[in-house]
């Protein structure tokens, strides 16, 4: 695109027509924190979230998952933590009204604090607010039992058929910085022994579906992290001999360049439909091992940007999103200009193509819409959408001071693409509290 093009886009964002319809849906005097994703209940009607106290959610102090009726303001408390254990990050089942969030430890101990290696998944239903059942079983003690993790899960988000959960992973007993990507299965639930006071069961079967390194060798595709995943499509993703891979799912692997940098590229995890099968290694890992992928897994890396002005994948904390029909995956990364723009590429591989085109940078996360025509994002301290033909961006509210700006975290389209749900600060009592608002996506 010419300098002249990108500038009537950047012409058209400015003055792009604004939609009137934003609403502050909560307004309690404590923190309201959105997932990056699936924060809408199947039917829309509801939007979950935690209260964690700062503003990004990075101090994991919070101990309520609540909803939000988005026609009425009126809130429901899903659960309330006890025992010193905290809880976050909620997300929604896409078929039904249950919820999956992260469980930190009841009754730490010095030696059992939350952390990254120390939490669990759970799920609660709707009908049975405060029940809570164990997503994934924990296993400390070797011979460890396969299904089982020896460690903390972290973002847990069903697939679109609501049967498969993926998660990020980091072991509590080797590599603990090493995070990977797993995936959740309901064949059965996974029971373990008391040997350890913290082995708990889980009702799903728990795999990890990345393959680490310790030591990565640089300007190879070995990385030392997997993380920032997402599943690709709602019913997977055509290959290039036309057949279907139903499942997969696309993440952010930190790999290192010839001269020893580390940089983010996008990878991909095409899975069988059997994860309970061995591969070379043991699903539940060894002393020394840290769990390995099932049979038939293949990890695959789709970018190569170590030669760019700008390497690697940039810009604020982001998942990679794929397109309802799985054809795309969309990413953040700096042109040559340094300006974060928005980038797809396709799960087959290929050149990457640069979606937009803007004069500023790509805010924050982003979600697409249902039927994929548009990507909901914040730009320039508004909440945005851009349509996915054209590379056009649109502003949906007016910019605001940086204080009051949407936030980073999340913009989330609800189910029926008319609306997008996101956070802002909002002055209380002499403080700021994050609170959550939606605006209504403009229509033709």
């Amino acid at each position: 695109m010419s300098r002249l093009t990108a500038m009537i886009a950047a012409a058209i964002v400015t003055s792009g027509r604004l939609t009137a319809a934003e609403r502050q849906l909560t307004h309690a005097p404590h923190g309201h924190i959105l997932t990056n994703t699936r924060v809408w209940s199947p039917d829309g009607r509801w939007i979950v979230y935690d209260v964690r106290s700062d503003p990004a959610g990075n101090v994991f102090d919070g101990q309520r998952i609540e909803a939000v009726k988005v026609a009425t303001g009126e809130v429901k408390t899903l659960y309330e933590s006890k025992h010193g254990a905290c809880c976050g990050v909620v997300t929604f089942d896409p078929r039904a009204l249950k919820v999956v969030f992260i469980l930190g430890p009841e009754n730490p101990t010095p030696d059992w604090q939350y952390g990254a290696s120390h939490r669990q998944g759970v799920i609660v239903d709707f009908a049975r607010p405060g029940a809570a059942e164990n997503l994934d079983a924990c296993d400390l003690t070797p011979p460890f039992t396969p299904g089982a993790l020896r460690g903390g899960s972290h973002v847990h988000v069903w697939n679109a058929a609501g049967d498969w959960l993926s998660f990020t992973y980091n072991d509590a007993l080797v590599e603990s910085d090493a995070r990977n990507v797993g995936v959740a299965v309901p064949k059965k639930p996974v029971r373990v022994s008391a040997s350890n006071p913290r082995n708990h069961d889980g009702n799903y079967f728990s795999v990890l579906v990345t393959r680490t390194t310790p030591h990565p060798r640089p300007g190879s595709d070995e990385i030392s992290r997997a993380s920032e995943n997402g599943w690709i499509g709602t019913n997977g993703y055509v290959r290039r001999d036309g057949t279907r891979q139903r499942h997969a799912l696309a993440f952010q692997g930190q790999v290192f360049t010839t001269n020893g940098a580390a940089i983010a590229e996008v990878f991909v995890a095409d899975l069988p439909e059997n994860l309970t099968q061995p591969g070379a290694r043991p699903l539940a890992g060894t002393l020394e091992q840290l769990p390995s992928p099932p049979r038939g897994v293949t990890q695959r890396r789709l970018t190569f940007t170590a030669g760019q002005k700008f390497p690697g994948l940039q810009g604020p904390r982001h998942w990679l999103r794929s397109s309802p029909d799985g054809s795309q995956i969309a990413f953040l990364r700096k042109n040559d200009a340094g300006i974060v723009q928005l980038w797809t590429i396709s799960p087959n591989g290929g050149e990457p193509r640069q979606l937009t085109h803007n004069l500023h940078d790509i805010a924050s996360a982003f979600t697409w819409s249902p039927d994929g025509k548009s990507i909901a994002h914040v730009m320039d301290n508004s909440v945005c959408v851009t349509d996915t033909t054209t590379g056009m961006t649109t502003r949906l509210t007016p910019r605001s001071n940086n204080a009051t700006a949407p936030r980073p975290e999340a913009c989330v389209f609800s189910p029926d693409g008319k609306e997008v749900a996101f956070v802002r600060r909002v002055p209380a009592q002499g403080k700021a509290f994050n609170q959550i608002f939606t605006v209504t996506v403009a229509g033709p």
